[in-house]
């Protein structure tokens, strides 16, 4: 098996910016500000049911398997090599598939800089999402020390920052005695799940939880894991939690409902934003910074679920040309061609009816993929805590058995939650008739996982064939 050559040097700091710029995200809140003051319910749910069982979790499993991490290493000790493969493959082909909805954000932000109708044109939206997404790769073919440092500045500068401001102007539009545009009554914060609406609006937040577990196949290269992971996870997640909350119930309370439109982009929510306390002239510089930040949570997007996969690729589940690091330690050939992957997968934009519709598709798909593995990953913490109760764990979630089974179920509810759900198409969104969208959508999961077979094929047949090759050589040396 080939060594990573990097040298360990991942601080705290450096890691909790790589989670939190992977999870938290501006563009999410004025869509959660249209809950009003419910969003504080559906963020503490969400955080109940996923969040913070994912990121317990993660911390448990990263601090007790420090010679490799992530969810190939882990599936693979509990239930051995294939539902190792199969688990790191719904990750690595979840992202395939969400990569154009993150870029597509980031080509319509920037069509606000220079003509907002952009963001309707897919060949400009396709053309963007090309540009940036190869030049993120490229940087990340650097090396994860320059990954993590790209991401550090971007999510500090580009994320942090504008999400502290958002939050200040709020504080000071209620101590000012402004109207407050929502109201926080018990009828309000706590929603009926009578209407659909509302549980397609719980699991919107839960996918935008997404990816706690990431940055653990990079333990080889971060100080001293066994403390440094559960420590990042703890503050990655406060960090994620109170700033979503918050940057999202400040637009909530200062914009009318009806002025949050979320047809003519992120954007206008902050220019009506920006708007009521007369700072317009701040927009260019907002969007710059969305712009950086957004970029930034791509880069952990990009190389950690490349890595995962090049743990099964070593295992002998991919041809040897995935097999290859480069000087920085960075599965070159598996950048490259998740790359032309994602540039295939950008032609959905061209094939459904309008680009709304093209982005909750790929959304959805993504989110299904992904939450097959959240399920792997949750039983396989169980079964771990059974198969090897002598191992060492520095963190280890309280209560025992009982408790990883409280958190590991409270885990898995959250996943069937978002499972059901996503079979079902939004209301307001053009993604043509019902039995299109379910047709579309079944063929894109057995395409994202009809692989799988065809690599546990692959590498079933390479057994035999080393095997064959180790008979021959043994028989010619009797001989």
């Amino acid at each position: 098996m080939l060594e990573n050559p990097m040298k360990k040097g991942i601080g705290t700091f450096a890691l909790v910016m790589l989670i939190t710029g992977a999870i938290d995200n501006i563009r999410n809140f004025p869509a959660t500000a249209l809950f009003g003051s419910s969003l504080i319910f559906f963020f503490i749910f969400s955080a109940i049911v996923f969040l913070i069982p994912a990121a317990l979790v993660s911390a448990e499993l990263a601090s007790a398997w420090t010679e490799k991490g992530g969810i190939y290493h882990w599936a693979r000790i509990a239930f051995g090599e294939k539902i190792g493969f199969l688990a790191v493959w719904l990750q690595w082909i979840s992202n395939l598939v969400w990569f154009p909805t993150i870029l597509s954000f980031i080509a319509s932000t920037a069509a606000y800089l220079i003509d907002p109708a952009l963001a309707q044109n897919k060949i400009y939206l396709v053309s963007v999402i090309l540009i940036t997404f190869w030049s993120i790769t490229f940087i990340n073919l650097k090396g994860i020390h320059l990954s993590a440092k790209f991401a550090s500045f971007c999510t500090v500068a580009g994320m942090l920052a504008p999400m502290t401001l958002i939050i200040i102007l709020s504080i000071i539009w209620v101590a000012l005695g402004k109207p407050v545009q929502v109201q926080f009554t018990a009828e309000n914060i706590f929603p009926s799940f009578a209407h659909s609406q509302n549980w397609m609006s719980l699991t919107a937040i839960m996918t935008a939880f997404l990816g706690m577990e990431l940055a653990a196949v990079h333990v080889n290269d971060v100080k001293n894991p066994q403390n440094t992971f559960p420590r990042a996870l703890t503050i990655s997640t406060a960090i994620i939690l109170v700033t979503m909350i918050m940057g999202s119930l400040g637009i909530a309370i200062i914009l009318p409902q009806k002025d949050i439109n979320l047809v003519s982009g992120v954007m206008m929510a902050f220019t009506n934003l920006f708007a009521a306390f007369h700072m317009s002239w701040i927009i260019p510089l907002i969007t710059v910074m969305i712009l950086v930040g957004t970029s930034g949570s791509i880069v952990s997007w990009v190389i950690s679920p490349a890595k995962g996969l090049l743990q099964a690729a070593q295992s002998g589940y991919l041809p040897k040309v995935f097999q290859q690091v480069n000087q920085h330690g960075v599965a070159r050939n598996l950048l490259i061609i998740q790359a032309v992957l994602v540039t295939l997968v950008c032609l959905a934009f061209l094939l459904m009816p309008s680009v709304n519709g093209s982005y909750w598709l790929l959304t959805a798909l993504s989110t299904q993929l992904y939450m097959f593995m959240y399920v792997i990953l949750f039983v396989t913490a169980i079964y771990l805590r059974y198969k090897f109760p002598q191992k060492t764990r520095p963190f280890s979630i309280p209560g025992k058995n009982i408790g990883m089974w409280i958190v590991s179920l409270l885990g898995l509810i959250g996943c069937t939650i978002t499972l059901i759900v996503g079979f079902f198409p939004p209301d307001g969104i053009n993604v043509g008739s019902t039995l299109r969208y379910v047709v579309i959508f079944s063929i894109g999961l057995v395409i994202m996982i009809l692989p799988v077979a065809l690599f546990y094929f692959y590498k079933k047949k390479n057994d035999k064939a080393d095997e064959k090759l180790d008979r021959d050589l043994a028989d010619v040396t009797v001989s």
